[in-house]
């Protein structure tokens, strides 16, 4: 269960780091050993053996320097042909660690609680709001609200700059007059295109949902969803790669994060797929699927052998629970 989960299970494993090192986390939140917190990964929630004392910047997410060492996972990116490699993403799979650390530590706040540690409960919530604070920024330019407030700021300068222009025709000062009108709708333009923008992004349709097995069209793997964005979020090299320019709607479409079968690609694991790429099969896939991070982002497979997401991810896209159709013929004759 998630709840089950620690740090520790994330960067550490018999190989040694098999998810990554620790180091790179400890070199910016500065882990401390302490005894009678946190979680042995033995008997997670019979033993506290651990504490973690977070002294981290609280730009450090915003600087993006919150690195995986798993350079097992992205190994190569030299190579510019199109393959399965190329859609692969280290900033999704960033993006997925991150997530888990923020469960990790909700975790480790109710740890403290429990054990009457209200000092390190208080400072490890203090962490929580920060780290919260600042995937809440990023999902909002990230995903366009950004424009939305864009267009925000754009109607307040409007409002300025009509006091100003009022003012100036007051005073009989009309070059003045004629250049603010200028900007005012200037500014009007840009407002609009921003709001329109926003709306689309705000109101854009998903052919795929958390959780469902998916395909990819071209390079056959299997994969699960485990997030969305309404347009590309890459940069500009990683989509030059990925050739995102040859698809038939380019970047203006919904991309998705998706989990790939171990089976099927060991060494890609998490890729960033445009929703043109993607497939779902005609029929129910109950078959085996096999990834690392499915134990903390899903609670299991429904009766379609779709993945269900937890609750924090259905909540950090804003996704309704998605619940399996009945079937009349399964239904008991009354």
């Amino acid at each position: 269960m998630v709840q089950g989960l620690s740090l520790s299970t994330l960067t550490t494993s018999g190989n040694g780091g098999f998810y990554g090192s620790t180091s790179s986390w400890g070199r910016h939140f500065k882990l401390v050993n302490k005894t009678h917190i946190g979680i042995d990964r033995q008997c997670l929630w019979h033993q506290f053996v651990q504490c973690l004392h977070f002294k981290g910047n609280p730009n450090i997410l915003r600087q993006r320097n919150l690195r995986v060492e798993a350079g097992w996972l992205f190994k190569g990116g030299g190579d510019q042909s199109l393959d399965a490699s190329s859609e692969r993403s280290e900033s999704a799979n960033e993006d997925v660690l991150i997530f888990f650390f923020q469960l990790d530590l909700a975790t480790r706040v109710q740890c403290a609680l429990n054990m009457e540690q209200y000092e390190i409960a208080q400072q490890l919530r203090n962490k929580l709001a920060e780290v919260g604070a600042e995937i809440s920024r990023q999902k909002e330019v990230k995903r366009g609200s950004s424009s939305k407030s864009e267009a925000q700021d754009k109607a307040i300068s409007i409002i300025r700059l009509r006091a100003d222009l009022q003012n100036a025709i007051e005073s009989e000062n009309y070059a003045l007059a004629a250049g603010l009108r200028d900007q005012i709708s200037k500014l009007e333009a840009d407002s609009l295109a921003a709001s329109a923008k926003a709306l689309a992004l705000e109101n854009a349709k998903y052919a795929f949902r958390l959780g469902q097995k998916v395909k990819h069209k071209f390079f056959g793997y299997q994969a699960v969803i485990c997030g969305m964005d309404p347009v590309c979020c890459e940069t500009s090299s990683w989509m030059e790669v990925a050739q995102v320019e040859k698809l038939p709607r380019g970047s203006n479409q919904p991309f998705y994060q998706v989990l790939v079968d171990v089976h099927a690609d060991p060494n890609l694991l998490v890729a960033y797929v445009p929703e043109d790429n993607l497939l779902v099969a005609d029929q129910p896939d109950k078959g085996r699927f096999d990834h690392p991070y499915l134990s903390f982002l899903f609670y299991g497979e429904d009766a379609a052998g779709d993945f269900i997401p937890i609750k924090q991810l259905r909540e950090k896209y804003n996704k309704p629970r998605h619940e399996i159709p009945i079937d009349p013929q399964d239904e008991e004759p009354q």
